[in-house]
């Protein structure tokens, strides 16, 4: 796969990601953790019945027994698992916007993973980029706090979504160039331990025909399809680049919460957004003029 290609179909990947703010506010009954609960559990029924399709119908009885013996698989799964619960909790506690700007402090902790962990270097722009989309998220984060505590308990949670999606991609990374791996069944695992996690204190259910509709599609649409995807591209992007190109959903999810739900961002929080996409455009447009035709291996030219 060609970069283009690769940028092309993260960005996809933001788009279906984006949509869960909206359609969350649009649940007639469904609360809390039984939202999480459902999205969870159709994510895993979507991927039990996509895997196979995708890789043969034998796949997991194969696929099951290596699962177990991988720790790689074992803390992607784990990753997905705190991502899919923060996330869904978060919404139902503070605002789209709040929870967005949270999570899009993810790349600036992905590249500092991955220069850790995996020893890469970053070219100077998008340590540029990072910290001029920090500094737009810093910006949005001053400004939601004064809603008051409620926003605080909502953002502290918010706030497991951008470390594990860090620790994800990171991991992720440094499993991509390993053909004996098979990451794909983490995402379902993940979709498994959040749902058996939250089962309990989703009970008893509330959630009418209509509120199951719209989790069944988040579930399908909003995680299980475009996880699938990114875990393919970790193959073709850098960590950093991934979480970079995520900032987008917090664009688009504050976009549709506006023009959908009606759940209009404050003016902070729109210069905040100018900043991030500013800086996601200006490395991405840095980078295809730069990129040399063959990148070293031991820098991360995006």
């Amino acid at each position: 796969m060609r970069h283009r290609s690769a940028v092309l179909l993260m960005l996809l990947v933001t788009l279906l990601w984006s949509s869960a703010g909206a359609v969350s506010r649009h649940l007639d009954s469904a609360r809390g953790f039984e939202v999480t609960f459902w999205r969870s559990a159709f994510n895993a029924l979507a991927l039990t019945l996509l895997l196979p399709m995708l890789r043969g119908r034998d796949y997991w009885r194969e696929a099951l027994p290596r699962l177990r013996r991988s720790p790689a698989v074992l803390g992607s799964g784990l990753c997905w698992a705190v991502m899919y619960t923060a996330f869904m909790l978060a919404l139902t506690m503070t605002g789209v916007a709040n929870v967005l700007v949270t999570m899009a402090l993810g790349p600036l902790l992905t590249a500092l993973f991955a220069r850790v962990f995996l020893r890469q270097r970053l070219a100077p722009r998008t340590w540029v980029a990072i910290w001029i989309a920090s500094a737009g998220i810093a910006w949005m984060f001053a400004s939601e706090m004064r809603a008051g505590a409620h926003a605080w308990l909502g953002m502290g949670v918010a706030l497991a979504v951008p470390v594990a999606a860090a620790s994800n991609w990171t991991l992720l990374q440094a499993r991509a160039g390993d053909g004996a791996t098979d990451l794909l069944p983490a995402v379902w695992l993940g979709a498994m331990l959040s749902a058996l996690a939250t089962l309990p204190l989703a009970w008893p259910f509330a959630a009418s025909g209509h509120d199951l509709l719209l989790l069944a599609g988040l579930g399908v649409f909003q995680l299980a399809v475009p996880c699938l995807i990114v875990v393919r591209l970790t193959r073709v992007l850098p960590a950093a680049e991934v979480a970079l190109l995520a900032l987008m959903e917090v664009l688009l999810g504050v976009l549709w919460a506006w023009l959908i739900a009606g759940e209009a961002p404050s003016p902070a929080a729109l210069l905040g957004g100018v900043m991030v996409l500013a800086a996601l455009i200006g490395n991405e447009l840095l980078g295809a003029w730069r990129r040399p035709a063959a990148p070293t291996s031991g820098e991360m030219s995006l």
